[in-house]
């Protein structure tokens, strides 16, 4: 695991070093890079694959104090990513969170194709019951901790108000394991989801899909039939807002799509990359 110094703090990621053009995943709350593994593992043979972990509840490493932790400072923190590491002609892949969507809709230069699979969109922001939950507990003292420790029972885990509504399939519990850890067992990584989820404005990602109206790039919303937290309409609607946007859907998966049909978002990527190459 690498890492990069931005200006709220040290970000880990992993590179493939691959010769292709460059592809960037971004994962939603209380989860790290390692959800985009099995896509990954298609795809980096033929595209470079960088995978971050944004401070949004399982980073292992606090962002400083004095950084205004918000949803829309982790989309200033994704350019300065893409910045810092010199990257140009990419990919930005998202699944579960809003934050490509509110980068990609002001700082278009350096991103060429923009995929969305099942996220935050429009009015259903906080998302869902889980998302309105975790909200929720943010704004009672000592609310997220008391909704969090429960999770150290793995089976717990598989509740409506955490990833029972998110996947159909059990997510392994090495992975879960390391998605929790640092919010059960680091105080400081509990502020920072703290900080982030207090600076929610529920009114962010409409204006996102306003300015993403001049995104006149090649994009793609993929999202799933099952989804129980982001209804398959938001996707359709979040489609017709990007001018060159393609809708697909994908069967037999609920939200985090990376974890429950990796093999098919793989090929839908490929071959979204594919029919739009890089500009010679």
């Amino acid at each position: 695991m690498q890492t990069v110094e931005l200006s709220g703090g040290r970000i880990e990621y992993e590179d493939t070093r691959g010769d292709g053009p460059p592809v960037v995943f971004l994962h939603g709350l209380v989860m790290d890079g390692s959800v985009w593994r099995n896509v990954v593992a298609s795809l980096r043979g033929e595209f470079r694959c960088l995978v971050p972990t944004f401070p949004l509840g399982a980073h292992r490493i606090p962002m400083k104090p004095d950084f205004a932790l918000s949803p829309r400072s982790v989309s200033r923190l994704i350019g300065e990513f893409i910045e810092a590491l010199y990257l140009d002609d990419v990919t930005l892949v998202e699944n579960d969170a809003g934050r490509a969507q509110a980068y990609a809709a002001t700082n278009p230069a350096r991103v060429s194709r923009l995929v969305l699979s099942s996220c935050e969109a429009l009015d259903n922001y906080p998302p869902g019951l889980p998302g309105k939950i975790v909200a929720f507990s943010a704004k009672i003292p000592g609310g997220l901790n008391g909704l969090a420790q429960p999770l150290r029972l793995r089976f717990m885990r598989r509740l409506p108000i955490a990833l029972g509504l998110m996947t159909k399939r059990k997510v392994p519990d090495e992975i879960t394991d390391r998605w929790l850890a640092p919010v059960l067992n680091q105080p400081a990584i509990r502020r920072d989801l703290i900080r982030y989820l207090r600076a929610v404005d529920s009114r962010e990602m409409l204006e996102a899909a306003e300015k993403l109206s001049a995104f006149n790039r090649p994009a793609l919303v993929v999202w799933a039939e099952e989804d129980r937290v982001m209804p398959i309409e938001t996707g359709r609607r979040l489609a017709k807002a990007l001018p060159k946007a393609e809708f697909a859907t994908i069967a037999d998966s609920y939200t985090l799509i990376p974890e429950d049909r990796p093999d098919e978002l793989s090929r839908l990527i490929r071959e979204f990359i594919r029919k739009h190459p890089s500009p010679s």
